[in-house]
């Protein structure tokens, strides 16, 4: 195996509406959705649909949701046999609405997600070491994500942390046990507590964790791009200029392909480059997982941006 996630599925409940329903206020949307998410999830299949060999560590409810959850990692080429079901649970779901500017607000109710336990992976231990790349978020419990990264660290394997939804109490020492730690501009914000409205105030903030020892920090920036510090060096990669449709899971669709890339190159910049490409593509439709294109389906869209 290429690369190895340990993380979550999500059910996504997609609404499209013109705008919010203030309180008390019943509103009739236009659309609705129903599509499978959970970061970990989204990043898995980003990574596969670009060629990298993914399997993926992680809990799914033993509810009407569960057997479709498994089946589309299937059928997105993931390998599926870790992921396990938590007796008396339902699955993890997101309820997401997504606006006539194509912003989206998004729930998470973790449910099964919160059963995964370092026991998982022990159980996967074998089939873990021969990954080249681990890829974690915070949609499981933090003891599992921790355990995760000693257990890597020890197999000499490279992780990306995403700390997403970001947490206060994240301990920042585990972060520096990672290779690429990836948060967005508002996680970054809540990370450190700091002002993100402009480049130089996401600058600021990045550096400040910097300064707590991480190796690689990775800030994606929506339309404007991302941004790559190591040490006192910073690399900035512009967004592209597309149709935004839904920006739902755009920040996965980076991740994913920065693993695919990474793996296959090693080139951290261009590995920057292809997944601040592939974000953009990813918004151009509908959907998370569902938005992200093929290898083929990426490398057209290339040929004309």
């Amino acid at each position: 195996m290429d690369i190895a996630v340990i993380g979550s599925n999500m059910v996504d409940l997609i609404t499209y509406t013109n705008r919010l329903p203030e309180a008390g206020e019943t509103l009739e949307a236009p659309d609705f959705a129903l599509g499978c998410g959970g970061k970990g999830a989204n990043q898995a299949v980003a990574a596969a649909k670009l060629g990298a060999s993914v399997m993926m560590v992680g809990k799914v409810g033993d509810d009407l949701f569960a057997p479709g959850t498994l089946a589309n990692l299937q059928q997105q080429g993931v390998d599926t046999r870790y992921v396990t079901s938590a007796p008396g649970t339902s699955s993890g779901v997101a309820p997401i609405f997504v606006d006539d500017q194509s912003q989206n607000r998004i729930l998470i109710i973790k449910g099964a997600n919160q059963r995964l336990k370092p026991a998982d992976i022990d159980a996967a231990a074998d089939a873990l070491r021969a990954c080249q790349l681990i890829i974690l978020q915070l949609e499981v419990p933090l003891e599992t994500v921790y355990y995760a990264i000693d257990f890597a660290r020890e197999a000499g394997i490279k992780v990306i942390l995403n700390p997403a939804p970001a947490v206060n109490d994240l301990d920042m020492a585990y972060a520096c046990k990672c290779d690429f730690f990836m948060p967005n501009e508002t996680e970054l914000a809540i990370l450190t507590g700091m002002p993100v409205a402009s480049d130089e105030q996401v600058r600021l903030a990045g550096q400040s964790l910097l300064q707590q020892g991480l190796k690689n920090l990775v800030i994606t920036l929506g339309q404007r791009g991302a941004l790559w510090l190591q040490g006192d060096e910073s690399h900035h990669v512009p967004s592209l200029t597309v149709n935004a449709v839904d920006t739902s899971g755009a920040g996965d669709a980076f991740i994913g392909c920065f693993a695919q890339r990474l793996v296959a190159t090693g080139d951290v910049a261009a590995a920057m480059q292809s997944a601040v490409a592939y974000a953009a593509c990813s918004v151009t439709g509908r959907g998370t997982q569902s938005s992200y294109p093929d290898a083929d389906t990426f490398q057209r869209f290339l040929n004309v941006h």
